[in-house]
């Protein structure tokens, strides 16, 4: 049963015949997990608490840096050397005391996959790094784990979502890792704040069973010409990690 506040503050959703009440109560039983807290999981998150999902794991090893805030809009001057997971923390509560958030303070690695994963419905990869989304591809299809990926540079950014066994994964169209570069190019800070709202809806649609997932469909988005365009996928029968998954 919804309280009156909670009418209140959801009123928005309510109103949508897609959501209703039925809807905004499952929300507040369901759990993502956002791994990075920065410029791509700042909007997710927030988004993310904002709709009422009710359980938000925050994984992140990193403090915020200067750099960090011309895009990352979880965190603001006065949390300059704080934990990232901790001043995310702050935030989303602030925004919305309905949901619980559980920080990891911690580096997602194949050794701890097990762990993080097992208390969480579905994973959105809000990582900057290839090595890291390379792990989270392999540990939520080890682990059977639905996962929304999304990379960003410079004025591009690109999303899609995967559920393992069923539709073409991170490994089916990327391959192997690419090898290391010098300076990231940027991003420009709307990119992923763009993205990160896109990734919050992909895992909104699949908590509540809504409207068609990004599934199988690379969408890449371009800041300076202002396009999306979509990009169809397919399993790769050869992929490293998914190759016989589903079968």
């Amino acid at each position: 049963m919804l309280s009156a506040n909670q009418k209140s503050r959801y009123a928005r959703h309510l109103a949508l015949p897609q959501i209703g009440a039925e809807g905004q109560k499952k929300l507040l039983t369901s759990s993502v997990l956002v791994i990075g807290a920065g410029g791509l999981g700042s909007p997710a998150a927030l988004y993310l608490a904002a709709a009422g999902v009710g359980t938000i794991g925050l994984a992140d090893p990193d403090v915020v840096d200067l750099s960090n805030l011309q895009r990352q809009i979880l965190h603001s001057t006065p949390d300059l050397n704080v934990p990232k997971v901790e001043s995310a923390t702050r935030k989303l509560l602030a925004l919305n005391p309905d949901v619980a958030v559980v920080p990891h303070l911690i580096r997602f690695q194949s050794d701890n996959a097990s762990e993080l994963l097992k208390d969480y419905q579905i994973v959105l990869d809000a990582t900057d790094n290839f090595d890291s989304k390379f792990v989270i591809a392999a540990a939520c299809h080890q682990y059977h784990k639905p996962y929304i990926h999304a990379g960003i540079l410079a004025f591009q950014g690109q999303v899609m979502t995967v559920l393992p066994g069923h539709t073409a994964c991170y490994r089916c169209v990327f391959g192997d890792a690419p090898p290391p570069v010098g300076v990231p190019s940027g991003p420009m800070g709307p990119v992923p704040g763009v993205i990160g709202a896109i990734q919050a809806m992909e895992a909104i649609k699949y908590l509540l069973k809504i409207g068609e997932l990004l599934t199988n469909r690379l969408l890449v988005f371009n800041a300076l010409t202002m396009r999306f365009r979509e990009v169809a996928l397919a399993r790769n029968p050869r992929c490293p990690i998914c190759a016989g998954d589903g079968k």
